[in-house]
């Protein structure tokens, strides 16, 4: 799976914030390795459709906190730094992502059992996808 940073104009989050936390977790994940290149600061805002301060802002605070390292005239890469989320945090975020997944299934008039049963058809699907991506390997 390609890692994309998208934004939520209803989170509440800033900008800035959203993309910060997107690198994090693509880290975390594992979707983004130690020397990818991300976008430009110019590509991501108008992918984004942002102002180009706010790209800067974001990759400002990944550069001070040691997560991605810029080179002039080369670009930003991830860098090495292990990034560990405490269990607290990852349980705040869980939460906050099933808030609004309940609050827009229901703004849909969709059952939350319904739901429930399409997450776990599409989580199989999706475990069945990276055991044959491995298994090629």
């Amino acid at each position: 799976m390609a890692f994309k940073i998208t934004l939520d104009n209803a989170s509440g989050v800033p900008y800035y914030r959203q993309i910060v936390n997107q690198v994090i977790y693509g880290i975390v994940n594992g979707l983004l390795q130690p020397g990818t290149q991300l976008p430009t600061v110019r590509q991501l805002a108008v992918d984004l459709q942002v102002n180009l301060n706010t790209i800067t802002k974001a990759y400002r605070e990944l550069e001070i906190k040691g997560i991605v390292d810029t080179q002039q005239g080369t670009g930003t890469f991830i860098s090495d730094k292990k990034i560990i989320i405490n269990p607290s945090e990852k349980n705040k975020l869980l939460r906050s992502k099933c808030i609004y997944f309940i609050d827009e299934i229901s703004s849909l008039g969709i059952d939350l059992n319904d739901a429930i049963e399409m997450f776990q058809k599409i989580s199989a699907e999706r475990e069945e996808y990276h055991v044959k991506k491995i298994r090629k390997k």
